[in-house]
């Protein structure tokens, strides 16, 4: 057991270039837990605050204020150090200190722990004697809100090589795909910059169509078959082109208007041609129902609730309530902490939903989530597959596949 000496935090930077916040806390006088918290530029309208008015300076404030309530706490005991945080803000989201301060310090905590205790994060997290690992999910083609105009309206297209035996191979065939697909785009068009969106993801300026066409020929330039050793998955993030003033979804680039039950219709035709394996927000954040239909409609796909479910344990037991999804992204600063985050995995795998865990646009060089993966038991890991701050995660994995504790692929 060790105790928690020291916690203190700084303004730093993501990879967008926007300021965030990242906590030390030191155990026992020298083992140090650091961590930086990262934002998302397409957010759930349930999600926690990530800072107070915005400011993450507001953040730093409030924990330079109550610092010393944390000094003493045992590192390892994430429930103590979630109700002390819950101590300063009471309130449903956060509001107070922020999401991204409640990451910061739980996860930083809990690394400090794994340091003091010779065990890698993950071992510190979870019980479990074995694991296997999340299959590297990638965003290949980006558009929406994470890429400019004249890009797809669709926010993510994903490959996932869920035909692979190891971690290294699934790395490798995402990474083989994505400079598949660059070949591609330039020789659809010559005056392709090799713009990247946030994410990594290229971004061309194609329609909705055009661009999953060419996504699924570069898997098929390689020799593979869609569905069998790659498959295609979308992140729809319908919420960013649904108005509630016309309650309908409005596809500004595509120029068209969907009805919601032209939403449903159109999702599901792509799931169909492009034999999705995973299916993020097809629908608005608030469209349980509809969520449903496509849930029943492609039980074989993960109809995946991201905006929908915001790592919120109630909204979650909504949607199984209402068969709303069969996975679940998992973003611990969607929830606040990573006591949050876990309480929201325990309700998803005592009801067979799927969980992946995601990063963010906005992201740190932190690894932290290939552990926290790991120790959740997730189907996926939705990390990117280029970009220095996406590597970080896959890098990760890769040397934690030298553990004799993790073996073999998921079972998606």
């Amino acid at each position: 057991m060790s105790k928690i000496t020291s916690i203190n935090g700084r303004i730093i930077y993501n990879s967008r270039g926007s300021k965030t916040i990242e906590v030390d806390i030191i155990s026992e006088n020298k083992f140090l837990g650091r961590v930086c918290a990262p934002s998302g530029a397409s957010v759930g309208k349930y999600e926690a605050v990530s800072f107070p008015n915005e400011k993450p300076e507001e953040s730093l404030r409030i924990l330079n204020e109550n610092a010393q309530k944390f000094i003493g706490l045992e590192s390892s005991d994430l429930k103590t150090i979630h109700d002390t945080l819950r101590s300063i803000d009471q309130s449903s989201n956060y509001a107070k200190i922020g999401g991204a301060l409640a990451f910061a310090v739980s996860i930083a905590s809990m690394e400090s722990a794994s340091k003091a205790n010779d065990t890698s994060l993950f071992q510190t997290l979870s019980s479990e004697s074995s694991f296997k690992f999340p299959f590297p999910l990638g965003n290949i083609l980006g558009g929406g809100a994470h890429a400019g105009p004249g890009t797809p309206d669709i926010q993510e297209i994903l490959i996932c090589a869920i035909g692979t035996k190891t971690i290294r191979d699934a790395i490798e065939t995402n990474l083989a795909v994505h400079k598949e697909l660059r070949r591609i785009l330039e020789k659809e068009d010559p005056s392709f910059t090799n713009g990247r969106g946030d994410e990594g993801g290229w971004a061309p300026k194609l329609k909705n169509e055009k661009a999953l066409e060419l996504s699924a020929k570069a898997c098929e330039n390689l020799g593979f078959t869609l569905g069998k050793e790659v498959a295609l998955g979308v992140d729809f993030a319908s919420s960013t082109q649904w108005s509630e003033e016309k309650e309908k979804y409005v596809y500004e680039r595509a120029g068209f208007v969907n009805s919601s039950e032209e939403q449903i219709e159109f999702a599901a035709n792509i799931i169909k041609k492009y034999k999705l394996i995973y299916a993020e927000d097809a629908v608005h954040e608030e469209a349980f129902e509809d969520m449903a239909e496509l849930t029943t409609k492609f039980p074989k796909t993960l109809v995946t609730g991201d905006d929908l479910t915001v790592t919120n344990k109630d909204i979650l037991t909504k949607a199984i309530n209402m068969k709303s999804c069969n996975a679940a992204i998992l973003k611990v600063n969607q929830a606040g902490s990573l006591y949050d985050a876990f309480e929201f995995a325990k309700v998803a795998n005592q009801n067979n939903i799927k969980l992946i865990t995601s990063h963010r646009s906005g992201e740190s060089t932190d690894s932290h989530i290939a552990h926290i993966g790991l120790a959740t038991k997730s189907k996926m890991l939705k990390v990117g597959i280029v970009g220095g701050e996406r590597v970080a995660k896959l890098n990760e994995l890769i040397r934690l596949s030298e553990h004799d504790l993790i073996r073999g692929m998921a079972e998606i």
